[in-house]
This record gives C-alpha cells, structure tokens and sequence, in this order.
C-alpha cells in the first residue's frame, strides 16, 4: 500500500516540475496523470538503454526520467492537440 501512495507523490511532483517547465495549466488530477504517464514514457525510454530486471514488466523509471518523460507527454499534448 505504501508503494501506491509514494508512485502516487512521485507521479504528482514529476508533473508539477513539468509543467512548470512546460507553461502548462492544469489540475490536480491531470497533473498527477501527467505525471504517472510521464513515468512510463520515461520507463520505457529508460528500457531502450538499459536492460529491466529478470521478471519486471517494466524499468524503473527514477524521478529524473519521469520528468523527462511527462515534457515528452506535455509536448506531445501540445503538437497534437492544438
């Protein structure tokens, strides 16, 4: 249980820091989407250099890479939406 609430708090700052980069308005809700889906954007990047652990479906991310991977997320939003 506590894993889900610290993705939870993780998933909410990566977001937060990525739309203030971004210049991105949005709710609490969508910035913990934003956020959660960063990271595994950012898992998955991570995945492309860098073999997962034997039985993990997905690569840990880190905090730096779920940043990186929500201003993918916000960008592409952006280009795609707009």
């Amino acid at each position: 249980m506590l894993h889900l609430i610290w993705y939870i708090i993780v998933g909410f700052v990566a977001g937060l820091i990525a739309k203030w980069i971004m210049h991105v308005h949005a709710g609490f809700l969508m910035t913990l989407v934003i956020g959660i889906v960063g990271s595994i954007i950012g898992g998955l990047i991570a995945r492309l250099f860098s073999k997962p652990a034997d039985g993990a479906p997905f690569h840990p991310a880190g905090f730096i890479m779920s940043i990186i991977g929500a201003i993918i997320l916000l960008f592409l939003m952006g280009y795609f939406v707009h």
